[in-house]
């Protein structure tokens, strides 16, 4: 059956059966060893038609499965189904551990450890090189090997927000050769090594950090995605708050305080134009929360599985 068939196929099942629009949700309970007694638990989201084809998928691996309900997950799917105006994906949706503060974080793989910063609530990310090699090397050849699924770089794609955006980030960044697309809204790019006081934090932030010493992920690509209202919080005074402050260095570089750190698009990821690497999209008042984060998600979904993309 050609792959051409097999997309007419799908279409036509969805415009004759408005039940198979939505998405079908598969429970499962996960060890990881480094979270022991805790099982990670994961929703599997197939696309319509699923059981009826034997069609390979796109997957999309999301931090915080526990908020897909709240962010509309599977209403969003549906109406961006019917619109044609996604192909169909494959969602592992990954609830948050227990701990979400030790698991959401950076890491660097080379080292095997965890790369770990302070905020008001205690340390962040002391666990997140185990969460990340866990998600890279464990829960993705799983997927991989119990649902068919497209199973190359370019075909995966992982996101989160808030502090999951952070480690999505991560798991990008330090897993290129799993992942290909990274979708980051309301991103935790404020991580730092000292928070002593404001110019400490601005100085050590650990995100940008990574990204100047580099080198490029080559065939990476990034969506970044803030809201405007999210904080009223400017620690460097120039009129702009912090989550697009800290995600604007990230991108394009930050120079102050004696501290000069190279972007995204020093590395020569490009930015501007209709097939660029970094996308950045700002969300007018748009607030660290779900429902923010509920209309960001069609415009991240239509960007990284545009019905034109193919394996």
């Amino acid at each position: 059956m050609t792959e051409r068939f097999v997309g007419w196929v799908w279409w036509l099942a969805v415009l004759l059966l408005p039940c198979a629009v939505h998405a079908q949700g598969q429970k499962l309970a996960l060890d990881a060893p480094a979270f022991a007694p805790e099982r990670i638990q994961v929703t599997v989201y197939l696309p319509p038609g699923y059981a009826h084809s034997t069609a390979r998928y796109p997957v999309l691996y999301a931090n915080d499965g526990q908020d897909m309900q709240a962010v509309g997950l599977e209403a969003t799917l549906a109406s961006l189904y019917r619109e044609k105006a996604i192909e169909p994906v494959i969602v592992v949706a990954i609830d948050m551990l227990h701990d979400r503060a030790s698991g959401y974080g950076l890491s660097d793989r080379q080292r095997g450890q965890s790369v770990v910063g302070g905020s008001r609530i205690g340390a962040i990310g002391l666990k997140a090189a185990d969460y990340s090699a866990w998600v890279a090397t464990s829960l993705v050849p799983y997927i991989d090997a119990h649902y068919r699924t497209r199973a190359a770089v370019g075909q995966r794609t992982v996101m989160g927000w808030s502090l999951g955006a952070l480690n999505a980030f991560n798991l990008g960044w330090e897993y290129p050769d799993v992942f290909g697309k990274v979708g980051a809204m309301s991103p935790s790019f404020w991580l730092a090594g000292d928070r002593g006081d404001a110019a400490a934090v601005q100085r050590s932030r650990l995100p940008q950090a990574m990204v100047d010493r580099g080198p490029k992920r080559e065939g990476l690509k990034f969506w970044f995605a803030a809201g405007t209202a999210e904080e009223t919080n400017d620690r460097d005074h120039d009129g702009v708050i912090d989550v697009i402050d800290d995600l604007n260095d990230l991108v394009d570089g930050y120079q102050g305080d004696g501290v000069q750190l190279g972007g995204l698009r020093q590395l020569g990821y490009s930015t501007m134009g209709a097939d660029a690497a970094v996308t950045v999209f700002l969300l007018r008042g748009g607030h660290h929360q779900q429902a923010s984060w509920a209309k960001m998600l069609p415009v991240f979904l239509r960007w990284a599985f545009p019905v034109s993309a193919r394996p």
